[in-house]
């Protein structure tokens, strides 16, 4: 017995069974992993080329496809099998004793899976039953590579785990892999399942209208690092790793801002990132510990400008992937995201659900008072502007379901952001709701260095009585503001979280392959 089959000893037996397939045509000197493979044309192609064929029409045009095997039926001496490509676009092959020859067929039955890639080549015709199809025949042109006759079939990869099993449940419904099978084993929900095919392609849509659009504004997009020494830009707990050549521990990036910032000090003035965070925090349908943002920064804009840029940035998107700001959502509703979008302060709007008018200079004894009242939950490190905006988001944003930007910010929650022009303790900040989630946040951007340091220094403070995601004072952002950095908006938006209000699917179904606790 040779060692892979002793490995193999306790596997099941669909999986061992196709293991000694796999061993048997190596045995034989076939190659079922092979490189040249002569594909002429794709499933898709000649779906377009030839879907108007009629029941029993046939061509005189030969063609070679490749696909993962669907569906086969074998039935003496003609034989039926489906071929599926990336794109979910089928063909039916036909293969037949008398035009591929009676031990060609028997290999064929003897080799072949659901589930294994197969290469046909044969003459384009409709079956009787008017499906598009190939019928199996030898080519006469010679490969260059394999320098033989084109052949009519050919094993391309052998498949060692079976295909999921699927059934029709009592009410018609397909039952295949669970959700949590699907966000587990990604790649089998994609061969699968067309929607998470569709989410692939439609999350890669999404990424180019950004990065076009930004492209079309004059933006430049850069690269900072994501391994960093202190973690800043963000209010968030870090991931914290470990560098050997350094001997130094290390944050994983949870915001790429300060170092846009640095490049907008540096002359580099509409800057974007599209970039991966990680922020060591809950996990749920719409957080994820490891995900996508964009961020952007323009010189000599504020927050109202860069809230019209991330209006425009989101309807274009939409646009880009649905052809329409008016989306059809997972569960067949409909959501809008055209028109110009509300705008709604954030203190008169929790003052009026209260009945009392809360400004930034009320005591944190009454705001604590409010929150043991409605039962919300308090740390003791909060400061008033994170019990407002916790009070805020129970009352207010949870009901938020149209397209709205929140704005004027406490001061104390906001370290990077300018001081509002008009409210005494408020900074020029919105944050964007869709559907009762937050979507992006943007600001007027602080570049007063001296102001800078003296909220860094109270973020220090704040993280010494317990704040976990209280920032640290960052010396070398510090002394790139006080080289002078131009007045400026910037916006910062979840990738992810565009996807969920543009499909209305939870956040692990817009993830390709989002981060899940191991099983073993």
């Amino acid at each position: 017995m040779s060692q892979n089959k002793a490995v193999n000893e306790d596997l099941p037996e669909q999986i061992k069974v196709r293991a000694q397939k796999r061993e048997r045509l190596i045995a034989e000197g076939a190659n079922p992993y092979p490189v040249n493979v002569p594909v002429t044309t794709t499933i898709g192609q000649l779906r377009e080329k030839y879907g108007h064929l009629q029941a029993g029409e046939e061509t005189d045009e030969y063609a070679g496809v490749a696909g993962r095997v669907m569906l086969a039926r074998n039935a003496g001496k003609l034989c039926f099998v489906t071929l599926m490509d990336g794109e979910g676009n089928r063909i039916q092959a036909m293969l037949s004793a008398a035009a591929v020859g009676a031990e060609s067929l028997k290999q064929y039955k003897a080799d072949v899976d659901l589930g294994d890639h197969l290469f046909v080549h044969g003459r384009v015709i409709s079956s009787r039953t008017g499906e598009l199809s190939v019928f199996a025949t030898t080519g006469t042109e010679i490969h260059p590579v394999t320098e033989a006759p084109t052949p009519a079939w050919m094993l391309t990869c052998k498949a060692i785990r079976p295909l999921p099993k699927t059934f029709i449940a009592e009410d018609g419904t397909e039952v295949g892999l669970s959700e949590e099978q699907r966000v587990r084993r990604r790649e089998l929900d994609m061969i699968m399942r067309p929607a998470a095919r569709k989410m692939v392609r439609l999350r890669s849509k999404v990424v180019k209208s950004l990065r076009d659009y930004m492209d079309s504004q004059g933006f430049i997009e850069v690269e900072t690092p994501m391994l960093q020494n202190l973690h800043g830009g963000a209010a968030a707990r870090p991931f914290i790793t470990h560098m050997n050549a350094y001997d130094t521990d290390l944050y994983l990036r949870i915001a790429p801002e300060l170092f846009l910032k640095r490049c907008l000090i540096g002359g580099i003035e509409k800057n974007f990132e599209i970039n991966r965070n990680f922020r060591n925090e809950g996990a749920d349908s719409s957080h994820s510990p490891e995900f996508t943002m964009m961020e952007a920064y323009q010189a000599y804009a504020n927050y109202q400008i860069i809230g019209d840029l991330t209006q425009n940035l989101i309807q274009n998107a939409a646009l880009a992937v649905t052809g329409s700001t008016l989306v059809t959502l997972a569960d067949g509703s409909e959501y809008d995201l055209g028109g110009d979008w509300a705008r709604l302060d954030l203190y008169e709007s929790l003052s009026a659900k209260l009945g009392e008018e809360i400004t930034a200079q009320t005591p944190r004894e009454h705001l604590v008072k409010i929150a043991d009242k409605l039962g919300v939950e308090i740390a003791p490190y909060y400061v008033p502007g994170k019990i407002v905006e916790e009070l805020w988001e129970v009352l207010v944003g949870d009901h938020l379901w149209e397209p709205t930007f929140v704005l004027d910010y406490p001061e104390d929650t906001s370290p990077l952001v300018k001081q509002h022009h008009k409210k005494a303790g408020q900074v020029e900040k919105w944050d964007l709701y869709v559907r009762g989630f937050e979507l992006a946040t943007g600001y007027s951007e602080l570049n007063d260095p001296v102001i800078q340091r003296e909220r860094f220094e109270k973020q220090s403070l704040d993280a010494a009585n317990g704040d976990p995601e209280a920032m640290e004072v960052d010396e070398e952002f510090l002394q790139a503001m006080e080289q002078g950095m131009p007045p400026a908006g910037g916006m910062g938006m979840g990738l992810d979280r565009l996807l969920m209000a543009i499909t209305g699917l939870g956040i692990r179904e817009t993830i390709t392959f989002p981060l899940v606790k191991r099983t073993h």
